[in-house]
């Protein structure tokens, strides 16, 4: 079997996560979120993000986070503009179009959205009340090609986004990665302050299962549990989530295994850089892009597996290459020798 570089979430989960659920599997505890291991989940990400009155729920996967965040926070005419990068744009089946909300796909040249991107939807968008009126705009950080926002771009998005009125949410499927790249300056706590809503992925970062949705703003937290359980994300074993982010934050343990698939995913980009390869981003995390003619694709997928993610010219595309906290250095240096031999 071919070693996989298509995601990172081909393996199960770390080691102490399993150990974490043995141990408890015998103790009784509460349905629906209202076990101990959630609410030592959530204060433990309150503590971090330094906002007690933030409120966290947990549920199983990202396209359910984003379906119900978004389908919880708008009205039946309000939509919500993305890059058009953005996975609720592209990957997620409709998923927020079927909750009834517009997605407003906008073309950026790096995954990230900014203000003057949002402007020209609105502009496009003045003829109330026969069109739709935007209200949330989506970013994901990390992006789907890999690159992060800055601490200025983020204020400036959140900046844009109180003058207008606007919601601010970020996909956090592969936060960790974001928030540990060499060239990160943001931190968890600034994202708080910054996002009315965020979530914190496990799925992508060593836990079977789950992510973690982060209500910074009291406005929109009320009777947020109605909407998780008419879409069917409030577990009645929500002890399963909990448990698996409660050992995730301890001993930074979360960071720690970001931070280990960035630098396996940094040693190969290096490689593809000493063979003369060109990327479809700049990219400081675990997804890199790098520029391939179709004999090196065929040659390199003889022994492992990636997505051939975008074609640049009759002769060449972009492959992504996904590196996971489980991504081990023989790998790394089997997949790095197969580069050189490109």
């Amino acid at each position: 079997m071919k070693y996989s570089f298509k995601n990172d979430y081909a393996e199960g989960a770390h080691p102490r996560i399993l150990e974490a659920l043995v141990q408890s599997n015998f103790t009784q505890q509460n349905g629906y979120g209202l076990d101990d291991y959630c609410k030592n989940a959530e204060n433990l990400i309150q503590e971090i993000v330094n906002n007690p009155k933030a409120k966290v729920h947990f549920v199983s996967g990202g396209t359910q986070a984003n379906l119900i965040v978004m389908s919880a926070f708008l009205r039946p005419h309000e939509s919500v503009v993305s890059a058009e990068t953005g996975h609720i744009f592209t990957n997620e089946s409709g998923a927020i179009e079927a909750t009834g909300h517009k997605v407003h796909g906008v073309e950026t040249v790096d995954g990230k959205l900014r203000p003057l991107d949002i402007q020209k939807v609105i502009d496009v968008h003045q003829n109330i009340p026969h069109q739709v009126k935007q209200k949330l705009v989506y970013i994901s950080n990390s992006t789907e090609v890999g690159t992060i926002y800055s601490k200025k771009e983020l204020q400036d998005l959140h900046q844009f986004c109180q003058e207008k009125n606007l919601f601010l949410f970020m996909d956090g499927a592969r936060l960790g990665h974001a928030l540990t790249a060499e060239t990160n300056d943001l931190t968890l706590e600034d994202i708080a302050k910054y996002t009315d809503a965020f979530y914190l992925g496990g799925t992508k970062n060593g836990a079977l299962i789950g992510e973690a949705i982060v209500i910074n703003n009291e406005n929109l937290q009320k009777e947020f549990g109605f909407h998780l359980k008419q879409k069917g994300a409030m577990l009645a074993k929500g002890r399963l989530l909990g448990s698996q982010f409660q050992e995730l934050l301890k001993d930074h343990l979360y960071f720690d295994l970001a931070k280990h698939a960035n630098q396996q995913s940094m040693k190969i980009k290096s490689t593809f850089k000493e063979i003369g390869c060109e990327f479809l981003s700049e990219t400081y995390t675990n997804q890199i892009f790098p520029i391939l003619n179709q004999n090196q694709i065929t040659k390199l997928s003889e022994n492992f597996d990636f997505y051939v993610w975008k074609k640049i010219d009759e002769q060449k595309s972009a492959i992504r290459i996904i590196t996971s906290w489980a991504t081990n250095h023989e790998v790394v240096e089997e997949f790095i020798n197969e580069i050189r031999n490109l």
